[in-house]
């Protein structure tokens, strides 16, 4: 076969660094649009973005030439920098795949952080979301 085709959605989360509450609402808006910025940048499509003063969930297209562990790394080290001094994130993050299937339904709840955190904190969602995709973890330390 001549060409690599691929279909590789990604549900990437990851939130501040020890989830303190430093993103500002008024600039989440810019920091979802710089993401994709990176995103183009570095030759994938970010889809989605949202979260909420503490984290973000991203959907993207990883492309076959792409590790997702080098665009995780130029999201979060280039957004980083441009929030500016004293911030930063979590060491590691969440990634899900996604079927294209359930593109929108994963954008539409990606939309739809600040609704959906009324209920339930990060830390009970993200642990939801590594039970629900069947990815062990340590309890002591899911959370650094």
């Amino acid at each position: 076969m001549a060409h690599t085709y691929s279909n590789n959605f990604v549900h990437c989360v990851f939130s501040t660094k020890d989830r303190r509450a430093v993103i500002p609402v008024a600039r989440s808006a810019d920091l979802f649009t710089y993401l994709g910025g990176i995103a183009r940048g570095e030759g994938f499509s970010l889809i989605a973005a949202g979260g909420t003063s503490n984290h973000i969930h991203l959907l993207f297209v990883l492309p076959a030439s792409s590790s997702l562990a080098h665009a995780v790394q130029k999201l979060k080290g280039s957004s980083s920098r441009w929030m500016g001094s004293g911030f930063s994130w979590q060491e590691g993050y969440g990634a899900f795949s996604v079927s294209a299937s359930q593109v929108s339904v994963v954008k539409r709840y990606i939309e739809t952080q600040e609704e959906h955190h009324r209920k339930r904190s990060f830390e009970e969602e993200f642990v939801t979301l590594l039970r629900s995709c069947g990815i062990e973890y340590d309890e002591k330390h899911v959370f650094g």
